[in-house]
């Protein structure tokens, strides 16, 4: 598995890179026939240490973990024991999704997009230019890329919301083959929205 380890504004020892290598390479062995690739970022916030995991284990699966503590590996401890509580509940599904992903249908492909608001003086030069425009604040697309719609029933959608630490995900859903959308609600439950006709 390749781990790539990186601090925003903050040094790393080398023995916090091969503690972070040893303890996710171990991690990986024990839930995964072979994941793909880590991302570790720590970056330091005031007193505390923060430390985000992203693990691509397959094909559509991600996992993510955020820590917090007064000192790095504090952090790491605490990002590392988040995914391993997430693999720990979900430790069947996750083994058996990790041999069988080679042999499911290949996802529907999509764009995703990051919207930005414009700025006051972007506005104001644009109302300059055209004084026909409204006074409101319009987003502009910044980003753009593709991104997969994976065929999935809506308990292993759940599992993936869950693991991935998002507080939303788009999905076909395997028993109707519509688009399905699954969010993370303010009271902790998991929302389900069905597009299926009634």
């Amino acid at each position: 598995m390749h781990i790539q380890v990186s601090g925003k504004q903050v040094d790393l020892s080398s023995a916090l890179k091969h503690r972070v290598n040893t303890h996710l390479g171990t991690l990986a062995e024990r839930y995964f026939d072979k994941a793909l690739e880590a991302q570790v970022t720590f970056s330091r916030a005031r007193s505390f240490f923060t430390c985000d995991i992203n693990v691509r284990a397959g094909r559509g699966l991600v996992l993510r973990g955020e820590g917090e503590a007064s000192d790095a590996n504090a952090a790491f401890d605490d990002a590392a024991e988040h995914i391993a509580k997430r693999l720990r509940r979900y430790h069947r599904r996750v083994t058996t999704h990790s041999r069988t992903t080679a042999r499911q249908e290949a996802p529907q492909k999509a764009r995703s997009y990051i919207l930005r608001p414009v700025d006051e003086s972007q506005q104001a030069a644009a109302t300059n230019e055209d004084q026909a425009q409204p006074d409101e604040t319009y987003a502009t697309v910044i980003a753009e890329q593709p991104t997969d719609i994976p065929l999935l029933a809506v308990g292993e959608a759940v599992m993936r919301l869950d693991l991935s630490g998002s507080d939303f995900m788009l999905f076909r859903n395997a028993g109707n083959q519509q688009i399905s959308l699954i969010y993370r609600r303010d009271d902790g439950n998991i929302g389900w929205v069905d597009t299926a006709p009634v």
